[in-house]
Formats: structure tokens, C-alpha cells, sequence
């Protein structure tokens, strides 16, 4: 058997209960359980969703903003033409 070493880890009980729970689930003891999630861990792993979401957060944000823009033209030219017609108004 391969010598073996303590880590102490210290957890808050919400943690504790949550990790009990999926050991249980898991059919494994806890330290069975943490030292399997510790393994298979890879922190690059988190960063390809946030990207893709940084990407989709800009698409959107173009599409909105081309968005107000048009709407903002609307309602220029709609103010122009109301001014026209209230000038043409006033010298009747």
C-alpha cells in the first residue's frame, strides 16, 4: 500500500452536509469522495463557458445597441415630420 498523508480541510457545515450527501449518493466515503472531485478538477475547464458567455454578452450588446440606434432614427424623423407638418399648420 502507498504511503498516505493528512490534509486537513476545513470546511463550513453547509459544505460538510453537501459533501456528505453526494459521498452517500455516490455510494463512497467522504474522503473517497473529495479526493475523486480534487482529481478530476481542472480550473481551464471553468474558463470555455465563460468565454462563450463574454462572446454571447458582446453579440448581444451590438445587436442592442443597433437596436437603439434605429429606434432613436425613428423617432428623429418622426419629430422632423411633426415639425413640418405643425410649421405648415401655423401658415394656414
Amino acid at each position: 500500500m502507498a504511503a498516505t498523508e493528512r490534509i486537513p480541510l476545513l470546511v463550513t457545515p453547509a459544505q460538510k452536509t453537501l459533501f456528505t450527501k453526494k459521498a452517500k449518493a455516490s455510494k463512497l466515503t467522504v474522503n473517497e469522495f473529495v479526493r475523486r472531485a480534487a482529481e478530476i478538477y481542472d480550473p481551464s475547464d471553468d474558463e470555455e463557458p465563460l468565454l462563450r458567455l463574454v462572446a454571447q454578452v458582446k453579440q448581444t450588446t451590438r445587436e442592442a445597441t443597433a437596436a437603439l440606434d434605429a429606434a432613436v432614427k425613428t423617432c428623429a424623423e418622426s419629430n422632423r415630420r411633426i415639425a413640418e407638418m405643425e410649421a405648415a399648420h401655423r401658415k394656414k
